[in-house]
């Protein structure tokens, strides 16, 4: 039941909108990414009342700022906040609400609504957009009483940060926006349901697979976002001291272990490295923490690790045995459980010599490569100077979606959790840039870089004005090929080449060579440097390898937003690659 506000003689009446943001302020959040809109105009009114302690930031598209708001979460794993109107803003979130329930990130959305007077009636700007979200939500309100408000934003805040994480929207009617109360801050919460209490692993689990590994010959730790999620990259990496045992990690994993251990086995899966996936293939121990066994890491999910005896560490219930049936299932918070197996764990009782031995003859027969002599630049080459030239830097790196997104996976190295900023669930093309607006708000003092294709940056380049309007200074590396390459990729691997509107420039013959690159300089559309430049950033563009190592030093030390359109070839393929639904017997390595 709602929870009425009675007030007293002596308390004042304040409007829903003022209630909400200050239920922001009481939660801790000190940026929104929100755009306004008739049916948001009240909120953001409150919004200018409480700017000394809330900062709005104005992105140019709503989808931009609901992956700012990513970009914020991922980054400091704090809820990030978005708002927009209804109608047409609403539905502009929808993408990015969708992208945070299937990287589990938190998240709250707030979304103007029409009145409750007119809702149903196709009112102008009207969806109904909790139906809209049902099914890509953690949770949803669409609070009809503004004396609901205090208790449904706690409620709010608790479902999106605890558990697994994920969005919850909040979807505010205007007249609740308007109405005056007496707000009750500490209006109790009404989740009857919902249960999200730290769970402990059984003391029996934890004996188990402490004796699995003590009894393994092969072992294999297939670490995932959960891990990050969990704050548990510390626990991870004190298993690994203790057991020796190598680790691998999924792309939304990345940085949970240091990926210039000797010790990692880099990224599993479709575009991940040969050695880890041979290695999983023939694990006899393989120890699932934080992951979902997701078909771009399993392939034909029936022959995956199929060797292994597998334990599956996860904190949502509904992923265990989901894709794939393991032999120890713990439903419990990863951070715990893995402190609880490092207190008690010893090595293996066989020494791992002649495992690695194994894993090292594969890490130097096929190892992540490109061919060094191409007189251009290709993009592995210029991913692998930007992670030399920021080795010793607070680097935070993001990725549109595409070939970039899997070579920066590939040849950048990530020593911490929450640098690496990737839509791994649903590849959501468009969101490099905006969610490196997000981490940039985020962490003012850290290098932020967006790793994006021509394809992906296109679709959110209006954020260009936010970053300079408001100041937030971040870096592009542009890898312009021109094409939409990983389906060009596909293209030429599965489809005989044939061109299915790919090509990105104007019409004529893409196949026209140039500078070595594989487009002429003529023919390159659209131009990258003068749009840059026409949002105030400063940017430049370069062909020649000899001239990339200044440039991307120019880049880096820039002060303010800054871009470096680097014409890369379109024919350069992400290799190796496990085709889809395939098995590691299946792995394409040129």
């Amino acid at each position: 039941m709602a929870t009425v506000s009675r007030p007293r003689a002596s308390e004042a009446f304040v409007s829903g909108a003022d209630v909400v943001i200050e239920s922001l302020i009481r939660h801790g959040v000190d940026v929104i990414f929100a755009y306004p809109g008739g049916a948001s105009m009240p909120l953001h009114q409150a919004l200018t009342r409480a700017a000394d302690r809330l900062r709005t930031i104005l992105p140019r598209h709503e989808q931009g700022g609901g992956f700012a708001a990513q970009g914020y979460a991922r980054t400091t794993g704090k809820p990030g906040v978005c708002m927009a109107t209804s109608g047409p803003g609403a539905l502009n979130l929808v993408t990015a609400i969708a992208d945070a329930k299937m990287d589990s990130v938190p998240m709250v959305a707030l979304t103007g609504q029409v009145s409750t007077s007119v809702i149903g009636t196709d009112a102008f700007q009207e969806t109904p957009i909790v139906e809209v979200c049902r099914g890509i939500t953690k949770h949803h309100y669409l609070v009809t009483d503004a004396n609901d408000i205090t208790r449904v934003m706690r409620e709010a805040f608790h479902i999106a940060t605890t558990g697994r994480p994920g969005p919850v929207l909040v979807d505010l009617p205007k007249n609740v926006q308007l109405a005056q109360i007496v707000p009750d801050y500490d209006a109790p919460m009404n989740l009857p349901g919902y249960h999200p209490d730290v769970r402990k692993p059984h003391a029996e689990q934890i004996a188990q697979v402490a004796a699995a590994i003590k009894r393994a010959k092969r072992p294999v730790i297939y670490a995932g976002g959960g891990v990050i999620a969990a704050d548990a990259s510390a626990e991870l990496r004190e298993l690994v001291r203790l057991t020796g045992i190598p680790v691998t990690m999924t792309l939304l994993g990345l940085g949970a272990f240091p990926g210039d251990d000797p010790r990692s086995l880099d990224m599993l899966g479709m575009h991940g490295s040969v050695y880890a996936n041979q290695a999983v293939d023939q694990a006899d121990l393989l120890i699932a923490v934080g992951v979902r066994f997701d078909d771009r890491v399993t392939g034909k999910v029936s022959e995956f690790a199929q060797h292994g005896f597998i334990v599956h560490i996860d904190i949502d219930p509904s992923e265990i045995n989901k894709n794939k049936l393991v032999h120890v299932p713990i439903v419990a918070d990863v951070k715990e459980t893995l402190a609880q197996l490092n207190a008690t764990v010893e090595p293996p009782a066989a020494p791992l010599d002649a495992w690695y031995a194994q894993i090292n003859e594969w890490k130097r027969e096929d190892p992540f490569s490109y061919d060094r002599s191409f007189p251009g630049i290709l993009p592995q080459h210029a991913i692998a100077e930007l992670s030399r030239l920021t080795a010793e830097r607070d680097t935070i790196i993001t990725v549109g979606v595409g070939q970039h997104q899997m070579w920066s996976a590939q040849f950048y190295k990530f020593r911490r959790p929450r640098t690496w900023l990737s839509s791994s669930g649903l590849g959501t093309m468009g969101f490099g840039l905006p969610a490196a607006m997000g981490a940039k708000v985020a962490h003012p003092e850290s290098l932020v870089v967006d790793i994006d294709g021509d394809g992906s940056i296109l679709m959110n380049i209006q954020e260009f004005a936010t970053c300079h309007c408001e100041n937030i200074a971040v870096k592009v590396l542009l890898l312009n090929n021109q094409h939409l390459g990983m389906v060009v990729q596909w293209e030429d691997r599965f489809h005989k080449g044939n061109r299915a509107h790919t090509y990105l420039g104007p019409i004529g013959n893409p196949e026209s060579s140039g500078q070595g690159n594989g487009i002429s300089p003529e023919a390159r559309y659209p131009d990258f440097v003068q749009i840059a430049k026409g949002f105030g950033w400063q940017a430049e563009t370069v062909a020649d390898r000899s001239d990339l190592e200044a440039a991307l030093i120019r880049l880096i030390d820039f002060p303010g937003p800054a871009l470096l359109d680097v014409q890369v070839p379109y024919q350069e393929q992400v290799l190796p690659m496990i085709p889809s639904g395939g098995t590691v017997r299946d792995l394409i390595k040129r």
